[in-house]
């Protein structure tokens, strides 16, 4: 879990809100990404059951197995951008003292929150080029499968923007 950053002494007074919205858009996408997870595994396991224990098989499973999957996997994302539980490389910012470590790291959170948003922006539009296409088996748009890429691109963004403003994650250890 991450600790809470105090925040910079030149932003001292700024609003605790956007933590707050953030920190709720959190818990939202947790429900949501548990429910893919439960999802995929009900909907695999009882293929799986059927096709091997009955010979028998459910058409839309493998489609909605798959959409689960892609949600699942795309929400989970910005919580680990949250946590900084991302792999990096950090052996050349780890050489550099703290204050210019951190601003290195700032730097690099910028520039991948515009690259979320430029995913963000390029999922929304090809979500909006598939939506008349519908999957094979089920009454869906194939736009579904993008919608979760651009939810997660959205929320690493303002993720990395908060490591922009208050600074990386605390580390609590982990693999070295």
């Amino acid at each position: 879990m991450e600790q809470a950053l105090p925040l910079p002494a030149a932003a001292g007074a700024a609003p605790a809100w956007p933590l707050r919205i953030l920190g709720a858009a959190d818990r939202v996408l947790t429900v949501a990404l548990v429910a893919a997870v439960g999802a995929m595994v009900a909907v695999v396991s009882a293929q799986v059951a059927l096709r091997y224990g009955f010979n028998r098989s459910i058409d839309w499973a493998d489609e909605i197995g798959r959409l689960a999957f892609v949600w699942s996997m795309f929400l989970a994302i910005p919580l680990g951008v949250r946590d900084g539980a991302h792999i990096g490389i950090d052996l050349l910012v780890d050489k550099f003292p703290a204050t210019a470590g951190s601003a290195l790291r700032r730097v690099g959170a910028a520039v991948c929150a515009v690259m979320m948003l430029a995913i963000a922006w390029a999922a929304v539009g090809v979500a909006r080029e598939q939506w008349d296409e519908l999957m094979a088996t089920v009454n869906l748009s194939v736009g579904w499968f993008t919608v979760p890429v651009a939810a997660g691109a959205f929320l690493s963004a303002l993720h990395l923007a908060k490591v922009v403003v208050l600074g990386p994650p605390i580390r609590s250890g982990g693999a070295e």
